[in-house]
């Protein structure tokens, strides 16, 4: 352990003195005892003041006599004083002439004319634009301070829906054919039969049609890229496979297919309980578009080409696809764009011309494709073409 050095010294010894620093060890110290007063050498001088100045008398201003007051004093503005720089604009030097304004009474009888004019108009409740306050009635807006408007209070808010829009949740039918249904008797709320148009249910309300309960559910959009060999239905008494069996448990709802495709025709297939879009995407005057993928047994010839473009005379109507193009390295493949949703209208187009449809694959569905789909498996719909198909007329 390092030894502590000597107070006001170093390790090379006790510290000397220096000739050229002031020694103030010999002054005296000061004492701060009031009884001492035998040393005169810290006492301060005493301030002196002038004995003449102090005797002055002071000054008094009352002799002056009383203050003049401002009223008392001229306006130069309007005085008649040639000299004063502030004369009014007058001619002659003389003060400028009031301003004369409008007779009193006159501008008495225009406000009291003005009012009674403001009586004889009737109140915006009185013209009937706007109905008296009930307070009975719930109100149908808040005040958002935040924005500083109104904001309006929609069914949702206050936990309603819609009748019709409540049966075309449970997958039943279109908004439009709900109404129907409701015309006609076929639904009841809570035991009593509705057929009064617009009328707004809570989620738990018991809507029954034809004697079962219906469930409005949140509607599901899903996508299937269907194999060969199923077939699109929800049962069958044969006991052959079916698409549903490969969806499901994707979710709790209960979902149907959009259209059909038959046993041996594979790719996109849709599923929702929105019946409102399922009537949509299935009815002709919609004219959604399909795009497929045909093999045949043999090379379709340039004659029949021409023939399938043109339109083809069937035994149910004429048919014309929309595009037709060859889709491989050699002409048994063939792409074809159609928006008819006739039943097996592609084989039997091609029948018709004498070729077998060996291999046929929907690639695109109302603008859907199976792009990131293996075969046998499924997808949700993005929120962007969930609103696309709603978009579509």
């Amino acid at each position: 352990m390092e030894k502590r050095r000597p107070q006001g010294g170093s390790k090379f010894g006790p510290k000397k003195s220096s000739p050229f620093k002031k020694d103030f060890n010999d002054k005296p110290k000061r004492s701060f005892d009031k009884d001492n007063t035998s040393d005169k050498s810290f006492d301060k001088p005493k301030r002196s003041f002038n004995k003449d100045a102090s005797d002055k008398p002071k000054r008094n201003f009352s002799d002056k006599g009383e203050r003049p007051s401002f009223s008392d004093k001229p306006n130069r503005r309007f005085s008649k004083d040639s000299s004063s720089p502030l004369l009014g604009r007058g001619t002659g030097g003389e003060a400028k002439p009031k301003r004369a304004f409008a007779d009193r009474g006159e501008r008495a009888k225009f406000y009291a004319d003005k009012n009674e004019r403001s009586k004889e108009k009737k109140s915006s409740f009185e013209r009937g634009e706007r109905a008296p306050y009930d307070p009975s009635k719930p109100k149908n807006y808040k005040k958002d301070y935040s924005k500083k408007k109104d904001v309006v209070i929609t069914n949702a808010d206050k936990g309603l829906i819609r009748l019709n829009k409540y049966i075309a949740n449970a997958g039943i039918c279109s908004r439009r054919e709900a109404d129907d249904l409701i015309k006609s008797g076929c639904v009841s709320v809570n035991g009593k039969v509705i057929s009064e148009l617009g009328y707004t249910v809570k989620a738990t309300d018991e809507v029954n049609y034809s004697g079962a309960r219906l469930k409005s559910e949140k509607h599901v959009y899903l996508l299937l890229n269907k194999p060969k060999d199923y077939i699109t239905t929800a049962d069958d008494e044969r006991g052959r496979k079916t698409v549903m069996e490969l969806v499901a448990g994707a979710c709790k709802q209960r979902i149907y297919p959009v259209g059909r495709l038959d046993r041996n025709t594979t790719g996109l297939l849709l599923f929702t309980n929105d019946g409102e879009l399922t009537k949509k995407l299935t009815h002709p005057k919609h004219e959604i578009e399909k795009l497929y993928h045909v093999e045949l047994d043999k090379n379709l010839k340039q004659d029949d080409f021409m023939k399938l473009k043109e339109g083809l005379e069937l035994e149910d109507g004429m048919i014309k696809p929309d595009e037709v193009s060859y889709a491989g390295e050699t002409k048994r493949e063939v792409g074809i764009r159609i928006h008819s949703g006739r039943n097996r209208i592609v084989r039997r187009m091609f029948e018709h011309l004498g070729y077998d449809v060996l291999r046929l694959d929907r690639t695109m569905f109302a603008g859907l494709t199976k792009k990131n789909i293996p075969r046998a498996k499924w997808r949700f719909l993005t929120e962007n073409e969930i609103s696309f198909l709603k978009m579509l007329k």
